[in-house]
């Protein structure tokens, strides 16, 4: 994680990604898309991936903005710096949190972590966590792992003195409408991974005692949240066949607080046996977690197997890369409805931990999501067949082709099959060559309405390469988020890269 410079790439006129992709060399470092609070920045070479990892000069001096968990935006940057000469010593650093309860988390996990956060502070109807500087990497993780910091657009209004409003009232309204769910059960939170992490506090309060259950990879920080809190996790990242009649066995047997999947998993695609899951979590009165970020709503139903359903809003639901924020849909048959009720409402009492503008924009970016998902799904298909028959393409991972009837027990009367592909070359020496001649916007995320490619291994596991490798996670590993742009101009693109390989 760093901090970017605090100038951010805004033009009259947008940048077009679907029409003018970021992806040469030249494009290093630029906003994905080309706005203020961009979640996203342009990594467009195999080696610029490397030295961003490494932290290299050249590359993180070009940032201009950044995935915003891994990345401090420059507007919170700002936000740091004014809080720092206001209140820091000189041997001190500081994190902004935009409740009070989320600075005591971070403060609790610095004291667990056998660092001494120094105090909390009010500054300007946010939170300041002071510590020892020599503690901001540790600092940094809390930040990261659990999504609770303060957002790009909250830091803006502080920084340049605006009101600041109070937290959004109106978007659980408007999202329980969107998802079709009763009010009640439905809760906003500031990010994905937010989302994830106030499911696994309940875990943690009321469930006290045992470990969870990951079934399946997962998304690197689904993972980390379960290890960094609570008493531990069980993990299995190949669920199927014996290891999954071995695994229904524990739960039944409740051996577990609580399981956690995604439908499908990141980056593998894989689908677990959620029904089955389902069946042996009833019996032995076991939480049952589902994230349905990558497929969505729109193209699975799993809040009916579930307890709770959580989904990172960033991505297709927002559609547009210029949003955070993240949802829990409480199943209002499961057994835990009324305690997770219960402490939602109280951890979360309006509803929404999201700011007043980051509401907004989501609000206003859902409009387009059926129509958006309905292209994702025609283009993400077609390219993915293409994938499977090319030469040079030795495995594609994709839910039409990886577990395919676990995914179909899923599906919804509309849905498809969405747009995340992974693949893996049969040269993968080539891998570098073909990711570089890509002429596709590159960078992390996912879930944009135009199409972003990253190496999700190198991104996610530099530093255990060889551990996400022991799992079947290729480094050489390319990822796909396919948009709405037509398929045979996808294919077409993606082809003259794979000629290459």
């Amino acid at each position: 994680m760093s901090n970017v410079r605090n100038s951010v790439a805004i033009t009259d006129e947008m940048r077009d990604l679907i029409k003018e992709p970021l992806w040469k060399e030249e494009h290093l470092g630029a906003a994905i898309p080309d706005v203020r609070h961009a979640c996203s920045m342009c990594l467009p070479t195999w080696q610029t991936v490397i030295d961003y990892e490494e932290g290299r000069d050249r590359v993180m001096r070009s940032l201009q903005a950044g995935y915003p968990r891994f990345v401090f935006h420059p507007d919170v940057a700002a936000l740091f710096a004014e809080v720092r000469e206001e209140y820091a010593a000189s041997d001190q650093d500081v994190m902004v949190y935009p409740t009070r309860e989320a600075a005591q988390r971070a403060q609790r996990y610095l004291e667990l972590n056998d660092t001494k956060a120094i105090e909390i502070k009010n500054f300007k109807s946010v939170y300041v966590l002071l510590f020892h500087k020599d503690n901001f990497e540790q600092a940094k993780l809390f930040w990261r792992y659990t999504g609770e910091g303060v957002s790009s657009r909250l830091a803006q209004r502080i920084v340049e003195n605006q009101d600041v409003p109070e937290l959004a009232t109106n978007a659980r309204t408007e999202m329980a409408r969107f998802f079709r769910s009763d009010e009640q059960y439905v809760h906003l939170w500031q990010t994905g991974m937010s989302a994830i992490f106030a499911v696994h506090r309940f875990v943690c309060a009321e469930r006290s005692g045992r470990k969870t259950l990951q079934v399946e990879f997962p998304y690197v920080d689904s993972l980390r949240t379960q290890q960094s809190f609570g008493v531990g996790v069980v993990f299995l990242a190949n669920c199927q066949g014996e290891d999954l009649r071995i695994a229904l066995e524990r739960i039944r047997e409740r051996e577990f607080a609580a399981v956690f999947a995604e439908v499908p998993a990141n980056p593998m695609l894989k689908t677990p046996a959620i029904i089955e899951l389902s069946k042996a979590c009833q019996a032995s009165q076991t939480l049952l977690v589902v994230d349905d970020t990558v497929a969505s709503h729109y193209n699975v139903d799993v809040l009916k197997y579930a307890d709770v359903v959580t989904t990172s809003c960033t991505k297709w639901i927002s559609g547009k890369g210029d949003v955070m924020a993240g949802s829990t849909r409480i199943n209002p048959d499961s057994p835990f409805a009324k305690q997770l009720n219960i402490y939602f409402d109280d951890e979360n009492p309006a509803g929404s931990t999201l700011a007043e503008e980051d509401a907004q924009v989501l609000l206003g970016n859902i409009v387009g999501f059926e129509k958006r998902m309905q292209k994702v799904n025609k283009a993400g298909e077609a390219v993915a067949d293409f994938l499977n028959s090319h030469p040079a393409v030795e495995d594609v991972y994709y839910p039409k082709y990886t577990t395919p009837e676990l995914y179909d027990s899923l599906k919804t009367e509309k849905g498809g099959y969405g747009g995340l592909i992974s693949i893996v070359l049969k040269n993968q020496k080539k891998t570098p060559t073909v990711y570089d001649a890509l002429e596709l916007t590159k960078g992390p995320s996912l879930g944009t309405e135009f199409t972003l490619v990253s190496p999700y291994t190198m991104l996610a596991h530099y530093e255990e390469l060889d551990w996400a490798e022991a799992h079947d996670v290729s480094r050489n590993l390319i990822r796909f988020s396919i948009g709405t742009e037509s398929p045979d101009y996808l294919i077409d693109v993606i082809g003259n890269a794979l000629d290459l390989g």
